[in-house]
């Protein structure tokens, strides 16, 4: 089915949506024909980093400038189109490191441009939002249901009612869950990124071998410095005895994560239930944990919730959830000018 849009008078076929996404240290473009991802190319940055330990804005924004045009390419070709095919171009340019959108920004109003053809503004967290609904294009998305969206730089719990029309029940007070996965792992030489570093190593560890505090934060908000406080001080007081060994190691990551997504899961059911939504989603980089997958599915499962979490792939920055995104607004007739600017900073809401 070929779905159109009217903008001022003038009806724009909506097929094929090129997405752009620069936010932070993936390169990424991806072609949607509509709700099905024709192709999805990320070139990760995380090699570069991990010399350094994080995210250096600078160089990942050059690293955007090498790439993108030989990324964009590449996603034409796998989805079998010409450039001149592409129907709307959906861009990230909010929140994220200027710098780094900047260069997806400038691409995509090129792009535009030359084509003529409508372009948008997504913000990342919307895009994340609709990643949950990427592998399954022919069933409608239901409204209302919860997101706890749980990333480097994000955790908050989202209700969602319908395209574009978002609340924002609670969100971290000071460290985001992936943050904490990050700062913990650099504690323990794990190496970036640390989520996953934590994620491998706790599946050899033991949870119950360190108790640590749960951090507690009224309502639906979250909190994770304190519990990086108290894994500090047992790594220096493991380290002050010589007892900071593998197995070690792996317990303090079991145990670090354990606590993680207990609070995740905990607050996110009670949020469900508080609101009486049927569905909740799990998205965003953190999203791709091993406990947490299981876990949240457990307790759904056991409240009578349905879940949906994407598949690994779609749970770090991609440009496929933001050309998802990007395609309902070209539906609603939203249509972005050449001065679109990019943001280090905006609400979703």
């Amino acid at each position: 089915m070929l779905l159109a849009a009217k903008s001022n008078g003038i009806i724009h076929r909506v097929r094929y949506i090129l997405g752009i996404e620069t936010s932070c240290d993936e390169t990424s473009v991806a072609v949607l024909e509509e709700r099905v991802v024709r192709s999805s190319i990320v070139a990760s940055q995380a090699q570069l980093h991990a010399q350094w330990g994080g995210v250096v804005p600078e160089a990942a924004a050059r690293q955007h400038v090498e790439r993108l045009n030989a990324v964009l390419q590449q996603a034409l070709d796998e989805a079998g189109i010409c450039l001149s095919a592409i129907d709307g171009i959906a861009v990230t340019n909010r929140p994220g490191l200027v710098g780094a959108l900047v260069v997806g920004l400038a691409t995509a109003k090129a792009l535009a441009f030359a084509l003529q053809k409508p372009l948008v503004g997504v913000h990342h967290l919307e895009g994340h939002l609709y990643s949950a609904f990427l592998t399954e294009p022919e069933a409608p998305i239901p409204f209302p249901h919860l997101s706890l969206i749980v990333s480097g730089g994000h955790t908050e719990l989202v209700l969602v009612r319908n395209h574009a029309h978002y609340t924002l029940l609670g969100h971290t007070l000071d460290d985001a869950a992936g943050e904490a996965f990050d700062k913990t792992a650099r504690l323990l030489n794990l190496g970036y990124p640390g989520g996953p570093a934590i994620d491998k190593r706790a599946q050899h560890g033991d949870p119950e071998a360190f108790h640590f505090p749960r951090p507690t934060v009224e309502g639906w908000n979250f909190s994770f410095s304190g519990l990086k406080t108290a894994v500090r001080r047992e790594v220096e007081r493991l380290q002050a005895r010589g007892a900071l060994d593998e197995a070690t190691i792996n317990n303090l990551c079991a145990a670090f994560q354990q606590t993680v997504v207990e609070v995740l899961v905990e607050k996110t059911l009670a949020a469900a239930q508080a609101h009486n939504i049927p569905l909740v989603t799990v998205v965003g980089g953190v999203a791709a944990n091993s406990a947490l997958r299981q876990q949240m599915a457990a307790a759904c499962q056991h409240a009578g919730i349905a879940l949906k979490v994407p598949p690994p792939k779609y749970c770090t920055d991609n440009a496929a959830m933001i050309a998802l995104a990007g395609y309902f607004r070209l539906l609603s007739g939203e249509r972005a000018d050449y001065d679109l600017d990019a943001y280090a900073n905006a609400p979703l809401t």
